[in-house]
This record gives C-alpha cells, sequence and structure tokens, in this order.
C-alpha cells in the first residue's frame, strides 16, 4: 500500500505559471515527505472552493495573479478560515517579499523560480506547518 499523497493547490489566472510553479516544486519536494498531487485553480473561485471543501493541505499562490493578485487572497483566506492550509506566495520581485508580511503567507517564493529553493521552501512549510506526509 503506498503512502498518501500531500496535496497543493496552485492558483494563477495563467496556465504557464502553474506550469512553472509545479514543475519548480516537483512531485516529491524532499525524500522525507511523500509524494505531492497538484491541484490547479485558474479562478479565486476555484481556490476558495477548494480550501472551503479541505482538500489541499498547501497553497502556492502567484502574487502577480489577475485580477486578483494571490497575495490579497491569502490575507482574505488567512482571516476568513479557521483552519487555514499554510500558503506560500509567488513574486515577481524580490523587493516584493514585505508584502508576505501583509498578506500573512506562511513562506515566499521569488521568480524566475529556483527549483532547490522551491522544493526546499515548501518542504519546509509543510514540516513545520502543514501535514506532511511520511515517506
Amino acid at each position: 500500500m503506498s503512502a498518501p499523497t500531500t496535496t497543493v493547490l496552485v492558483f494563477s489566472h495563467r496556465p504557464e505559471v502553474r506550469e512553472a510553479i509545479i514543475t519548480a516544486i516537483g512531485r516529491r519536494p524532499a525524500p522525507d515527505l511523500g509524494r505531492v498531487t497538484y491541484v490547479e485553480a485558474g479562478t479565486v473561485a476555484d481556490v476558495i472552493s477548494e480550501v472551503d471543501a479541505g482538500r489541499p493541505d498547501l497553497l502556492v499562490l502567484d502574487g502577480e495573479a489577475q485580477p486578483t493578485g494571490g497575495m490579497g487572497v491569502s490575507r482574505q483566506l488567512k482571516n476568513e478560515i479557521d483552519d487555514c492550509p499554510p500558503v506560500v506566495v509567488a513574486v515577481r520581485r524580490k523587493d516584493d517579499r514585505w508584502l508576505a508580511t501583509w498578506s500573512q503567507a506562511d513562506a515566499v517564493l521569488v521568480h524566475p523560480l529556483d527549483p532547490l529553493a522551491a522544493a526546499e521552501t515548501v518542504a519546509e512549510v509543510l514540516r513545520t506547518r502543514g501535514k506532511p506526509v511520511p515517506a
């Protein structure tokens, strides 16, 4: 019997950004964690529906998504959902990292995404704030 997977929701209005995030993080971000299954969301309504259903263990939100950016979505979810999954926000500029504090995100990724840094960041969030799945 295989180990259960961790579900990561990736939000961006642009499919190529979702693909870049998924590719950077990979199917197994760390040897001590189980495999990751991705759910893609192209709208804020999709994100809220998935979170309300309790499916994702972690959210990776595009800070540049249109019309509502991932930072605003993060802040909304953190303020409105009692047991909100951990959130990682992907931003375009290192200078935008300070906005993650406002958004209440648990971590930040900076484009262009470094696969090692992306996987390490997601693994750390899953270990410390999420529901890590044993290998």
